[in-house]
């Protein structure tokens, strides 16, 4: 790659191969600048969620490596268990230490990923002092402010604090990226950042494309017989608040409904989940899958599950329905009706939404949707429409690298010489 190519920089705490949550997207959105002649470097810690423990084979203070044409440096940081309240900032104090420590090189642009916030403001701190002609963008996936007083883990002084470091943090940079437009008019109303400096790039689905997958075969390996079975996949913590997935459940053994609910991942409240579920014959746990059994889990369920704790409305758009949108199978979203994730289910016309925290009406949802096979298999083509058109990954960094590119040239740009007046 040519030497005079645009240097960008990525800083963030989560990255490939993490295979959920905010990883996926960043490594994307490095491996396609890369792929558009930019010379990239990521900046990020070693590979610890969801499960909260290092992946096997990482852990060293400090570890370089290249994946698909990035340069990735990789700092050991403090992974809290449970990752809650101050062990959580002490994760992210710990890596923005590191990661304001370790060289950038000489970046024609930065981008910083939020969450987490604590370590972003760090990086935004080193930029202001040390890249003062470098533009910064900030990249949202989740509204931190939001996220703590919709998840019941902030009080009033706390929720104050995080919102004055939020918008701060937004305030300060060149430009601010976010995933949705619902998040673009929070943070110009909520955080005062400009308008004409926020753009928005919707999130795409992080499954490669895969080969026609057998429904019938798939739920033979994975186990399932008949019953209908209602699939929750990705992160288990606060916000997805699952235990209404177990009371469902419950509810759908005592009835005699043929209704399987499945909870496929990892996260911080497993454990206490599984002990919620002891003895419940309607439910399975399924940990994490490779990308092509994972794709292949989706096909094969009858209902995509995406189950939010109540009160949770505006925080994040759930990473899973990027994924969900691919399968052709219809979306049931328990949350608040008046929400994100409800919004954007309408928006593809892909599901049915419940209120968030009935056990009954998502279990009522889920009997209707698996009897009315032609209703679902509609949802589901619908959802992937969406996906192909408005979720496509192509154009969604290719407006990413146009406004870097735009920004680095400005930076590049001479100042207009001045006329001496006669």
């Amino acid at each position: 790659m040519p030497k005079d190519a645009p240097a960008v920089t990525v800083v963030g705490i989560n990255y490939p191969p993490e295979p959920t949550g905010i990883a996926p997207y960043t490594g994307a959105l490095t491996r396609g600048l890369a792929a558009r002649g930019m010379r990239v470097r990521a900046v990020t810690a070693h590979p610890h969620y969801p499960d909260w423990e290092l992946a096997p084979g990482y852990g060293q203070w400090s570890r370089k490596e290249r994946l698909a044409a990035v340069q990735v440096h990789r700092v050991r940081h403090y992974i809290p268990r449970p990752p809650t309240g101050v062990r959580r900032l002490l994760s992210e104090l710990t890596f923005g230490l590191r990661s304001a420590t370790v060289p950038w090189g000489s970046p024609d642009a930065l981008v910083l990923v939020s969450p987490a916030l604590f370590s972003a403001c760090v990086a935004m701190a080193r930029a202001k002092l040390f890249h003062r002609r470098t533009p910064v963008v900030v990249w949202v996936q989740d509204l931190y402010t939001l996220g703590l007083t919709e998840t019941g883990q902030g009080s009033g002084i706390v929720a104050r604090i995080m919102r004055v470091l939020e918008g701060s943090l937004l305030r300060a940079a060149d430009s601010v990226v976010v995933i949705h437009d619902r998040f673009a008019q929070r943070i110009a109303h909520d955080l005062r950042v400009q308008s004409d400096r926020i753009t928005v790039v919707r999130n795409w689905t992080h499954l490669p494309p895969s080969p026609d997958i057998d429904r019938a075969e798939a739920r033979r390996a994975l186990g399932w017989g008949d019953e209908t079975v209602v699939l929750h996949a990705g992160n288990m913590g606060l916000k997805q608040g699952l235990d209404n997935v177990i009371a469902a459940a419950r509810r759908s053994a005592d009835e005699g409904a043929r209704v399987r609910f499945v909870l496929l991942g990892n996260g911080g409240e497993r454990a206490k989940l599984e002990k919620l579920a002891e003895g419940i014959p309607h439910l399975d746990f399924v940990d994490p899958l490779p990308d092509e059994q994972f794709a292949q889990a989706l096909v094969a369920a009858d209902v995509l599950l995406v189950n939010e704790k109540p009160g949770v409305s505006e925080m994040a758009v759930p990473s899973k329905l990027t994924s969900y949108f691919s399968t052709g199978r219809p979306v049931l979203a328990a949350t608040d009706e008046t929400g994100i994730t409800a919004d954007e289910i309408r928006a593809a016309r892909a599901g049915t939404v419940v209120p968030a925290g009935s056990p009954s009406e998502l279990l009522t949802a889920a009997i209707t949707l698996g009897r009315d096979r032609a209703r679902a298999d509609a949802l589901g083509a619908s959802g992937r429409r969406y996906r192909e058109t408005v979720l496509d990954e192509s154009f969604a960094i290719e407006r990413f690298a146009n406004l870097l590119s735009l920004l680095i040239n400005r930076k590049r740009k001479p100042p207009e010489a001045t006329t001496p007046s006669s």
